[in-house]
């Protein structure tokens, strides 16, 4: 397909922050988090450069499966857990260890154990300490790390818990205090590994926690956990994803003349305008507002107008050397090297750069870009 719009996958760049997460994360274990097929970047593009992660976490037995098959023989953490009594079978089968987070998983396994009383499973038990998603309530905990320890099939149970607020400050000056105080008084009484850090509590808290493994997602593909506090840059992050096109149309406008769907912008001098091959079914937000940063020949310019299926517009009045086939980088790094950082175009957006690195759709194909 000639349409010009292209993601580009940055190996050294996921490298770099694998790297980043250990130099935070000192004698932790890190696990990179490839759920949602790698928050978009593709499992198997990543793999070479997070194969010297010390595990792998993500939530869907499936993609579990592919990296077996790419040959990862370590750790494989299923971080939501089993969904039925039949996932217990691929866990024993492929050894994946996965989290217990209520009661009914506890009964699963104990109906396991009676037709497999000797498969043996690494379970972790996860506590809700103030997220209310997953995990027993505080109160429940200890009954059910008992229930786990009498099953002859567990062969290691660690401790579990995700913070809500890691990237802010709620509960506790540095946003974790209260939830991390209230885990370790109930832990105490149960020694055993323990894993607690996402990607903002490695960045922003590593000196003040222990967590035996960490959990590293957004970090590792180059987003910051907590901008627009920080950057990507503040933290020493490299974008691992670039989504780039080109401009394949240009157009003037005059004082009063519109662009896009609704006319919803409308020029209040002349103006030269680009249209880029990208639209919302490549996974750009329809909902991204005029002003928007987006970078034309490494010149920083703005979106405008509405975005449509498969075009965009962009401000060119000041980019002065643009034609037809000028670069356009919606996010990520120019094939020069300049930055246009995620988190901004997901901040102008109203949304997160997770969102934007997961939306990109099956039409925009994908290559490994060179170091």
């Amino acid at each position: 397909m000639s349409r010009p719009i292209r993601a580009w996958i940055h190996l050294d760049a996921l490298s770099h922050n694998l790297g980043i997460a250990r130099r935070h994360a000192k004698n932790s274990k890190v696990y990179a988090v490839v759920k949602a097929n790698a928050y978009g970047h593709g499992i198997e593009r990543v793999y070479p450069a997070l194969q010297q992660a010390d595990g792998f976490a993500l939530l869907d037995l499936a993609e579990a499966k592919r990296l077996r098959a790419l040959g990862w023989q370590g750790d494989i953490l299923l971080l939501e857990g089993i969904f039925s009594a039949q996932d217990l079978q691929d866990c024993h089968n492929f050894n994946f260890s996965f989290t217990v987070h209520n009661t009914a998983q506890i009964k699963w396994l104990q109906q396991f154990q009676s037709s497999h009383p000797t498969a043996r499973l690494h379970i972790f038990v996860k506590m809700n300490a103030g997220m209310n998603r997953l995990g027993f309530a505080p109160e429940d905990y200890a009954q059910a790390w008992k229930r786990l320890l009498e099953l002859e099939i567990v062969a290691s149970l660690t401790h579990m818990m995700h913070f809500s607020d890691a990237d802010g400050e709620r509960f506790g000056i540095s946003g974790i205090q209260q939830q991390y105080s209230q885990f370790q008084h109930i832990i105490q009484a149960f020694p055993a590994a323990v894993t607690v850090s996402n990607s903002a509590a490695i960045l922003r808290h590593s000196h003040e926690l222990h967590s035996d493994i960490v959990r590293g997602g957004i970090m590792l593909y180059g987003s910051s956990p907590d901008y627009p506090k920080h950057c990507s840059q503040s933290w020493q992050l490299q974008p691992a994803m670039s989504l780039r096109t080109e401009i394949i149309s240009i157009q003037t406008l005059g004082a009063g003349q519109s662009v896009g769907y609704g006319s919803n912008f409308v020029a209040e001098y002349p103006m030269r305008i680009g249209i880029a091959a990208c639209g919302y079914a490549d996974g750009y937000q329809r909902t991204s507002p005029t002003g928007t940063p987006v970078l034309v020949n490494d010149c920083k310019t703005r979106l405008i107008g509405r975005v449509s299926m498969d075009m965009l517009a962009v401000d060119l009045t000041h980019v002065t050397d643009a034609d037809i086939g000028a670069e356009v980088v919606l996010w990520g790094k120019s094939a020069a090297g300049t930055l246009l950082s995620i988190d901004e175009v997901a901040y102008a957006s109203g949304t997160v750069g997770y969102e934007l690195m997961c939306a990109v759709t099956q039409r925009v194909p994908f290559s490994i870009a060179a170091s």
